[in-house]
């Protein structure tokens, strides 16, 4: 089958273990264990400088201890493909990769991207170059000939990994337009002059192709590379080295390598499976694309900080994802509001035994508090937890506790931050740091801040402030009691008539109304007001509901300003591989649409 691997089979802390050694302590370690042992002396604080992080070793250096641990310990599980490994059977399949890639004459520090949907070695090259230094560049599957163009050049990758084909996207035909000297030149001296640093071209699968390796010939030249190349070629980067790097679109168009750091994302990980309480005998459900921090940070770097184990499914399928938790025993599953909503009103839902579950993740996107509230009762998830962040920032640095918060605050905030971050409101009119019920910019500083933009020094200067907060682009505020709630992005703030209305409030009331499965709400222009709301609706299956209906509701929950001008009733709406709703484009739709209807009329 295609793409089948070929093997089932900020201080230092002192005494940091060395590589092979057990250097991760039980859980329980890192949790205070009663009142009175907190009392013994002052406890850093959340936002302190000096808040101790969790790890200061590099991904390889910690995968190898969590393996010393348990190595029979299941890992990587593909339901679909019938696929298994343990800890110790995928970390050898690593280190032979690994080795293969050094083989080939990369080293660390150089660039190499993978552009796949979540097939196994997606995670077999992703640990491999954590392993050797090399910095592996996320692509995103849906990308085409531009976008490839574009990553390539920009990111100076001198190995590119693919698969055949996803959906209408045939990544092979595409690289032999874009990269024609890859029919004649000899593998591994790929000499393209439109990409100068692109060297190697690799096809994840056993299938041969003409100017590429795969990846069982890769594994087969690692074989004779002897192990004292990894030790050789771990000393030479470390924990604050980029391991990867992800791009994502900026307010110029164009995208922006975002470079994280083995500190970055292996502690951002263990805070995240924290607040999930996260342990060894836990299973996760991943149903979000790799090439995301949601799949590769929130999914894969919290099961190995917590040694636990990771359920993976390939491709977003509400069915399969049911599937996955009844067959698996999943305890966990990810995945954005939309796939939730798919989940729970997937025709076949009852079919299907879910109490195994007790935690997760819903994030990616502004979470509807009902749709939480559902997954809580109907998916027996009453531990689902709420994560906020981008890619800048590793992703998350703010987030509900499984047990700890009530259901309101699960339901209606994105939780607390996570305590090495400090975290501000800023007015983004005049910079004062917002007090409680503020609303401002949410802004960060800590651990978890990118290295910066790669080769984009003047976007990163605007992107991180003098007192080192980065500017998330986000408008929110905070209550007494310390939680955080998003009132939507900066740009995405209508203005009517001078007043500031934020789409998520308006959204949140629609889906209390019968009859509505999901809720957008953005501006539209008007020459009288500025901008004018405008709502998409799509209705639950059985109602039938109409646009004096929806307005007519609204009017009774929020103020006559508030109210959509136009609602429009759609099956779908434009969404990114992620799953996550595409605003600009709704936007977009929304002003043609509101131009017919005032023609009409």
């Amino acid at each position: 089958m295609t793409n089948e691997p070929n093997e089932p089979n900020e201080p230092n802390e002192p005494n940091e273990p060395q590589v092979g050694e057990s250097a991760v302590a039980p859980l329980s370690a890192h949790r205070p264990q009663s009142q009175s042992q907190l009392q013994l002396q002052p406890q850093p604080q959340p936002g302190d400088p000096d808040y101790p992080l969790h790890s200061e070793q590099t991904i390889g250096e910690y995968f190898r201890a969590q393996v010393a641990v348990d190595p029979d310990h299941e890992f990587i599980v593909y339901p679909d493909r019938d696929l298994r490994w343990t800890w110790g059977q995928f970390d050898a399949r690593t280190d032979k990769l690994a080795k293969g890639l050094l083989a080939i004459g990369m080293q660390p520090g150089d660039h190499l991207g993978v552009w796949a949907r979540n097939i196994p070695d997606w995670l077999t090259f992703m640990f491999a170059t954590a392993k050797v230094g090399i910095v592996m560049v996320t692509m995103n599957p849906a990308y085409k000939s531009n976008e490839l163009d574009y990553v390539l050049k920009q990111s100076d990758m001198t190995t590119l990994c693919i698969i055949d084909a996803w959906r209408d996207v045939d990544y092979v035909k595409i690289i032999r337009e874009l990269i024609p000297e890859a029919k004649v030149c000899e593998r591994g001296s790929l000499n393209a002059p439109d990409y100068p640093y692109l060297k190697n071209l690799i096809f994840m699968g056993p299938e041969k192709h003409r100017g590429f390796y795969s990846v069982p010939e890769l594994i087969l030249l690692g074989s004779h590379i002897p192990d004292s190349a990894l030790v050789e070629a771990a000393a030479s980067f470390d924990n604050n080295s980029v391991v990867n790097m992800q791009y994502t679109s900026g307010t110029t168009g164009f995208p922006k390598g975002v470079m994280l750091t083995h500190r970055n994302i292996l502690n951002n990980g263990f805070y995240i499976g924290e607040n999930e309480m996260l342990t060894p005998t836990d299973r996760v459900c991943l149903p979000v694309p790799f090439f995301h921090c949601f799949g590769c940070v929130l999914g894969v770097m919290a099961v190995l900080t917590h040694r636990a184990c990771m359920v993976i499914v390939e491709e977003f399928d509400a069915l399969r994802v049911l599937q996955a938790i009844h067959k698996e025993r999943a305890t966990a599953v990810y995945g954005v509001p939309t796939m939730y909503i798919a989940e729970l009103n997937h025709p076949q839902f009852a079919d299907f035994d879910l109490t195994s579950l007790r935690t997760g993740i819903i994030a990616g996107a502004a979470v509807p508090p009902a749709t939480t509230r559902e997954a809580m009762e109907r998916m027996h998830m009453h531990g689902i937890t709420n994560c906020y962040g981008l890619t800048e920032t590793s992703p998350v640095f703010i987030q509900t506790h499984c047990q700890r918060d009530n259901v309101e605050q699960k339901c209606n905030t994105i939780g607390m931050p996570h305590a090495p971050v400090s975290v501000r409101i800023i007015d983004p009119a005049d910079g004062h740091i917002c007090g409680p019920g503020e609303v401002g910019e949410i802004c960060c500083k800590g651990y978890n801040v990118m290295k910066g933009y790669y080769k984009m020094p003047e976007a990163t200067a605007q992107a991180i402030d003098s007192d080192g907060y980065l500017h998330s682009g986000d408008l929110g505020s905070f209550d007494a009691d310390g939680y955080y709630q998003v009132t939507g992005r900066i740009k995405d703030m209508i203005i009517r008539g001078g007043e500031n209305i934020y789409p998520l409030e308006i959204e949140n009331y629609l889906l209390k109304m019968p009859g509505v499965l999901d809720a957008q709400v953005v501006g539209a222009p008007d020459e009288r007001l500025g901008e004018i709301v405008v709502a998409f609706i799509k209705q639950r299956e059985g109602f039938t509901l109409t646009e004096e209906g929806v307005r007519s509701h609204a009017v009774k929950e929020i103020a006559r300003f508030k109210v959509p001008k136009y609602v429009f009733f759609v099956d779908e709406y434009p969404e990114t591989t992620s799953k996550k709703v595409q605003k600009f484009k709704l936007r977009e739709m929304a002003a043609d649409l509101v131009a017919a209807r005032q023609k009409e009329s």
